[in-house]
């Protein structure tokens, strides 16, 4: 059965909050009119965030008031999910009483696999069963990449995953159509033309809970309904779905430790959440022939705005194998040589001790309920919670993706540019490009920070603890807006997920969903010391470093070797962490401060 939904149906969506229409179209129809007018306006720093690329214009409205982000909190204006719950929950009927006709389609997004896919097996056993063609359908669009800010690395490996995922259907009789659709906003029409020219009234999908997909999906399903064809979104990406857990006062967790513990004793009640759902059959040659002239698709080429060079591509295609196959290689390699040692092992850059899944779990070439359950079978209990510590250890590190994506559905305005806390969009930011770049390059002066950004440029992918170090750096030692951090991460990382991407930077910058105040301020020197005890994580990436003892390679000028470091053309610090923390801690508070007048 699936999970009981536990938010309440409201009123349709109001326009205007990042639902890709124009800022010239916006309306606040839905608005109830005791509402200030205040939320109506945009955020009085919201210049600054246009004219630094954090708010594009060409798909989004102006960055919203505080007030406006609240009323989200108080009930004031329906959350996406809800629009989408309401939708289906008001097709329900005439959905039910709608017959299989030629074909049944399921729209893959970012669920690429076979095997444990909640939709695609619900919609192989509606085809199965009707005796007809099942339908793989996956729509390219260059407008969502460049609004959603997908990093080329990524779009190359969801195109790689796609041949995969295109080969390993074939085998089962069923064809992947893939499609560029040019205008985001014209993929609705073009998806019922292929459901017209397939004849096919059922299509399935699997829910994303970005407000984008959350508010297209709650319209497909009303416009799909109204043409008798029944278009089912359901729950899949997360373990527990978002909704179903609530504290004692019947509200969403905004922390993750009491988050956690209701995780466990939910899945712990309800073991059928990691049930896996079944891979399609293989469909008869009858079926395969009905649809012969789909197999003969031709997969399109990347858009050229998200093309990786030769050289690029070359590396990256050896660091980053595509497909589901190699997903569930990685999984077993992990579990059966790493996992014991997980939790001794995952801080340390230097060593690969963690299991390199992001990537898999980010694009859906694994699902997070078969993470789960391969690791718990690893254990000596069927507790998720007891047992081999590491493994322990990695199933809650997997369960801060549920948590993220849980906090992106219940607070929407996180995915619109706002911070979890509406109050610290009151802090002034700086804008410093030669910081900004210097940050990007991997050329602060301060090793471990450009050790990190350095193996990002290369691989695609950080350390965890890594991203973390970094993040504080950006936002608390050079106070630039953290949400330019926020950005260059998605643009640069193969597993950038926005929900971990922006819980992740929200911590470090003391603006999210985090029980700790804004003085917690990494030092980067000890976080250096404390995590690559040797310098083997930097000087890997810092080949000007290689030649420093272990306590200088931390920090060269600093440390009397300067001169050493200067002729191998390392740079100085570009600022001081003392006086920059001291800093942080005024602006801080200033803006906080600015909230309350």
């Amino acid at each position: 059965m699936p999970p009981k939904r536990t938010f309440k149906r409201k009123a349709a969506t109001p326009a205007g909050d990042n639902d890709g229409t124009s800022s010239k179209k916006l309306k606040l129809e839905n608005v109830k009119p005791s509402m200030s007018i205040s939320l109506r306006e945009p955020h009085p720093f919201s210049v600054q965030a246009e004219d630094h690329g954090i708010v594009l214009r060409k798909y989004y409205p102006h960055e919203m008031s505080n007030a406006r982000a609240l009323a989200y909190n108080n009930n004031q204006i329906p959350r996406p999910i809800e629009s989408l719950l309401g939708a289906l929950e008001h097709t329900a009927e005439s959905r039910n009483g709608i017959d299989v006709k030629d074909a049944v389609v399921h729209w893959f997004k970012m669920d690429l696999r076979t095997h444990d896919n909640r939709a695609l097996s619900l919609a192989s056993e509606k085809a199965k069963d009707a005796g007809v063609p099942l339908i793989g359908l996956y729509v390219v669009s260059p407008q969502d990449f460049e609004a959603h800010l997908t990093a080329p690395v990524r779009v190359d490996f969801v195109m790689r995953t796609l041949q995969v995922l295109k080969h390993d259907l074939a085998k089962l009789n069923v064809p992947l159509h893939v499609e560029t659709v040019e205008k985001r906003k014209e993929i609705p029409k073009r998806i019922l033309e292929f459901l017209d020219e397939w004849g096919a009234n059922h299509m399935f999908a699997n829910m994303e809970y970005e407000v984008d997909e959350l508010r297209r999906e709650a319209k497909m399903v009303h416009l799909c309904a109204e043409r008798g064809i029944a278009f089912e979104v359901v729950h899949d990406t997360c373990v527990v779905p978002p909704g179903a857990l609530q504290s004692g006062s019947g509200k969403q967790y905004s922390v993750y430790s009491p988050w956690f513990r209701a995780w466990l004793a939910h899945i712990h009640t309800n073991p059928d959440l990691l049930t896996l759902f079944k891979a399609p059959p293989t469909f008869s040659p009858a079926a395969r022939a009905k649809v012969a002239v789909l197999f003969d698709c031709e997969m399109p080429q990347v858009p050229e705005s998200k093309r990786l060079s030769e050289e690029d591509a070359q590396r990256l295609h050896a660091f980053w194998p595509a497909g589901e196959h190699e997903a569930m290689d990685r999984l077993e390699k992990f579990c059966q040589e790493k996992i014991g040692k997980y939790h001794q092992r995952r801080n340390v850059p230097s060593e690969a001790g963690t299991s390199s899944l992001s990537v898999h779990l980010a694009t859906g070439t694994l699902s997070a309920r078969t993470a789960v359950l391969y690791a718990r079978n690893r254990n000596k209990v069927k507790k998720l919670d007891a047992g081999i510590e590491g493994v322990q250890t990695w199933i809650s590190e997997v369960a801060w993706r549920d948590f993220y994506k849980h906090v992106l559905v219940n607070w929407p305005y996180v995915c619109m540019n706002k911070p979890f806390k509406p109050e610290y969009s009151n802090i002034t930011w700086s804008y410093n490009a030669s910081h900004f770049a210097a940050w990007s390059q991997g050329r602060t002066g301060f090793p471990v920070i450009d050790a990190a950004m350095r193996q990002m440029a290369h691989m695609g992918w950080m350390h965890n603890r890594c991203r973390m170090i970094v993040a504080s750096f950006l936002a608390k030692d050079l106070l630039i807006d953290w949400r330019m951090g926020e950005r260059f991460f998605m643009e640069n990382l193969i597993d950038g997920d926005f929900a971990s991407n922006n819980g992740g930077w929200g911590f470090s910058a003391s603006v999210g969903v985090d029980p700790q105040p804004y003085f917690r301020i990494f030092n980067p020197l000890l976080q250096s010391e404390k995590f690559d005890p040797n310098g083997e994580y930097i000087k890997k990436w810092i080949p000007e470093l290689k030649g420093m003892t272990n306590k200088e390679v931390h920090d060269p000028y600093g440390r009397g070797a300067g001169a050493k470091a200067r002729k191998a053309g390392y740079p100085e610090r570009i600022v001081e962490h003392k006086d920059a923390r001291a800093r942080a801690l005024a602006v801080y508070k200033e803006g906080l401060e600015r909230d309350k007048t």
